[in-house]
């Protein structure tokens, strides 16, 4: 039987999305030799519909031997994960474009857990997702966990990096705040009180839903909680978290290295997004799409060139 953070979790994977966003992950998952555990639907468009946006994919396959691509690919996948993709798909007359990470279960696994160094899956899937395919049931059950994971460690951070006393809704602004500086991130300050507005009650639920499925005690007078941490603990926690914070940055640099010769169709996302925040078409050859390395002299100087006559 499904735990009550898990029960809340269930209702938000399984709520409606636009049925473009469906038929692409159905695409993209019968697309792989063999079918994936899920494709997991999340980020800004998922938070607020935006017709031209980009949505965000994760793709969780059963196992490493499951990735597809090149070698040098599969072996960034092992080394460095996630890889990324850019695919578009027509639907009716509607196109629509993704940007889509591929992992496997067991990457997502080590990675959500309390002792992990990078925090990219668990602050991103302690927020809203949405199951847009799934292989089978028991492939539902091990994502439903994963995701479950997310939550639970999300929130003890927010216990462990917060004041003795806070309520649910500061708890998750502190932890927003440290994992946004924790990466190399354009976000502006406060960007974690955009992702709790509107979701204030859901938030505030998790926080105290993971606490206990961690077994992590707590006591609450009015809206002001105390998590039960001692102050050793707390000191031991800011220790590990300086060791977060020192390896995010270097990690994300190596991560946007290793994306220059991985990222599958980069050339098209970036010149669609060029397109898009300043209007500019640099109008890719075939060649230039292939070979991004390079043709990036040549493209940066079209670029100058088409800001110039703007």
């Amino acid at each position: 039987m499904p735990d009550a953070l898990e029960k809340i979790l269930i209702e938000e994977l399984t709520t409606p999305v636009d049925e473009g966003a469906v038929a692409f992950a159905d695409a993209l998952a019968r697309a792989f030799p063999r079918p994936p555990l899920g494709v997991l639907f999340y980020g800004s468009v998922l938070r607020a519909a935006d017709p031209d946006g980009i949505l965000d994919f994760y793709i969780v396959t059963e196992s490493s031997k499951d990735f597809t691509g090149s070698m040098v690919a599969s072996t960034g996948n092992l080394l460095l994960p996630p890889n990324l993709r850019y695919p578009e798909f027509k639907n009716g007359h509607r196109t629509l474009r993704a940007k889509i990470a591929v992992l496997s279960r067991e990457q997502f696994e080590d990675r959500t857990s309390l002792g992990a160094l990078d925090t990219t899956l668990w602050a991103r899937f302690c927020q809203p997702v949405r199951l847009v395919w799934v292989r089978d049931e028991h492939a539902a059950d091990m994502l439903l966990d994963l995701l479950a994971r997310c939550v639970t460690t999300a929130s003890c951070w927010a216990a462990l990096l917060g004041a003795p006393h806070m309520t649910a809704l500061e708890y998750w602004r502190t932890l927003f705040a440290h994992t946004y500086a924790s990466e190399l991130r354009v976000e502006k300050k406060g960007r974690g009180n955009s992702l709790l507005a509107g979701r204030e009650a859901r938030f505030s639920s998790m926080l105290t839903l993971g606490w206990a499925r961690a077994h992590l005690g707590y006591s609450a007078v009015g809206e002001m909680l105390e998590p039960t941490v001692s102050p050793t603990l707390r000191k031991r926690a800011a220790r590990r978290w300086a060791l977060v914070g020192a390896s995010g940055k270097p990690r994300n640099v190596a991560r946007l290295v290793k994306a220059a010769f991985t990222f599958e169709n980069g050339a098209s996302y970036l010149a669609w997004k060029i397109q898009r925040h300043t209007g500019l078409d640099l109008a890719l050859s075939e060649f230039e799409r292939r070979h991004p390395l390079l043709t990036l002299p040549a493209l940066l100087l079209r670029m100058k060139r088409l800001r110039k006559a703007a």
